[in-house]
């Protein structure tokens, strides 16, 4: 500390005056207009700070806090500049005060609301009177409080800020609390992505029902951009995407949790790239983004991803495409980051009927039939007695290689191949364009995990059913109007009652 300052606090301490322990460190603090190493000059606000904050909230495990050593000061070449300006201090007097101070609980209190809980504070307190007792000379400024308080000119709280830096010497991470604590809020989860924040981005709502167009408007809008990421649910879907890209001479990328695909010969990046959802950059800038199945953000398992991307994609635009049940909580959602969402309606581009029978037997298969299973089990089953009517399947299922779902999506699409029957899993229903005339309900029971990780079994949703049978009569397909049924007569009556029903909005 200079001189000068030194001088001045000196000269503001009233002599004969013993001020109350806050309005003391209050007055040595308005003193110190520069702040000693880290502490002095922001004590009031970081003191209110971290009291607030710690109200309510579980006191932090400091048993492997380990304090540092500070080496009592030597002799000064300058010699003892404290002593000169006042007297040399008397060690005895210096030790009762240090004692007194140790023992007042105002002191305990507000070095607890800086992280000092008593065992750092008793650590703090033995390392600060060894440095005083054992030092030959003091700092000036430590020197004259301690000689104010000798003569009663101030107030043995007024040590505290010197108490305060010693400690955050000995424990440096009190020194970056307030850093920590903020880095560790998770309250505001916009607040996770400021590379997005930065930016004011235009958020475009494309919702309708299943073979409504609205995915293929948002695709054109990724293909014609600068640059440009789509997020998709499925590999198979973030597959397709790649494939259209490059297709249409859009150099496009390929990452999903299995593979890396690069299009540039020399590795380079290119400017689009297709992805599963959970593995999107949220850092790297992009023209345009599409999150398709928006509504996928209220899955208990993966919706995180969905939220991840809504909130932290850094993109100019960003094209959501799903159900409108979804609209609400996304608009809610955007309106923690100041963005507003412009909604796009779509209607279903051709129609699809429920028909009044049951399939009932594997005898009654047409073409362009697609049996839907709930478990790998019955796919298996289904598979092989349609092999022994003499008739080929393809099978389409979730964990199959991405590579094999789309021979088998090819293989199922293709009109001059015998295979006309598809057998497949829930998978259909997230956007694969399948050429598919009748879904067929093998079964409206679905296995699930529930948030305790235990599985249940219930039917199925009104989302899920009406995206799994938004597949047949795709408009890109030869097929103009969809067929829907189950494979059991029972099931049919429960099939309608939850087509009827609406669906619920998001709430989570």
């Amino acid at each position: 500390m200079s001189f000068p300052r030194c001088a001045l606090l000196w000269a503001r301490l009233p002599p004969g005056r013993q001020p109350g322990p806050r309005a003391a460190i209050c007055s040595a603090l308005r003193a110190h207009t520069g702040p000693f190493p880290g502490t002095l000059g922001r004590v009031p606000a970081v003191a209110c700070a971290s009291s607030s904050a710690s109200g309510g909230s579980k006191s932090p495990n400091t048993s492997l806090f380990v304090p540092l050593t500070v080496k009592p000061q030597g002799r000064s070449a300058d010699g003892d500049v404290g002593a000169e300006l006042t007297r040399p201090l008397d060690k005895n007097e210096v030790k009762k005060i240090l004692d007194k101070f140790y023992k007042r609980k105002e002191i305990q209190k507000l070095s607890a609301d800086y992280g000092l809980d008593a065992r750092l504070f008793h650590q703090a307190f033995i390392s600060f009177r060894n440095y005083i007792m054992q030092s030959h000379s003091l700092d000036v400024d430590i020197h004259i409080i301690l000689n104010d308080i000798c003569f009663s000119a101030a107030h043995v709280d007024d040590l505290f800020p010197f108490f305060l830096r010693h400690a955050k010497q000995i424990f440096p991470v009190l020194e970056c609390k307030d850093d920590l604590r903020k880095i560790s809020d998770l309250r505001i989860p916009p607040n996770w992505y400021p590379e997005a924040r930065v930016l004011q981005r235009k958020i475009i709502f494309h919702s309708g029902p299943t073979n409504s167009g609205k995915t293929y408007h948002a695709i054109q809008k990724y293909l014609s951009a600068k640059s440009g990421v789509y997020c998709g649910p499925l590999k198979l879907l973030a597959h397709e995407i790649f494939e259209k890209s490059n297709a249409a001479g859009v150099p496009c990328d390929l990452v999903t949790g299995e593979e890396r695909v690069t299009v540039e010969p020399d590795g380079k990046q290119a400017a689009h790239v297709a992805c599963t959802v959970e593995m999107c950059s949220v850092t790297t800038p992009y023209e345009v983004a599409v999150i398709d199945e928006i509504q996928m953000i209220k899955d208990p398992a993966r919706g995180w991803a969905w939220t991840r991307a809504l909130l932290g994609l850094c993109a100019e635009e960003i094209h959501l495409c799903g159900e409108s049940a979804a609209i609400d909580l996304v608009t809610e959602l955007m309106y923690t980051t100041g963005e507003d969402v412009e909604v796009r309606t779509y209607k279903r581009l051709t129609p699809i009927f429920v028909l009044d029978h049951a399939l009932e037997s594997l005898d009654n298969l047409r073409p362009g039939d697609c049996i839907v299973c709930f478990s790998k089990n019955d796919i298996y089953s289904v598979s092989r007695q349609i092999e022994i009517r003499g008739l080929e399947s393809a099978v389409i299922y979730g964990s199959l290689p991405p590579g094999t779902k789309l021979a088998q999506a090819r293989k199922f699409n293709d009109p001059g191949d015998p295979c006309k029957i598809l057998v497949a899993t829930d998978a259909v229903g997230m956007g694969l364009n399948l050429s598919i005339r009748r879904i067929i309900f093998y079964s409206l029971m679905k296995p699930s995990i529930n948030e305790k990780g235990e599985k249940e079994i219930e039917p199925i949703t009104t989302s899920q059913a009406l995206q799994i049978a938004g597949r047949a009569g795709r408009f890109s397909s030869k097929f103009k109007e969809g067929e829907v049924t189950t494979m059991n007569r029972e099931d049919l009556s429960l099939l309608k009652e939850i087509l009827n029903r609406p669906v619920d909005p998001i709430k989570s």
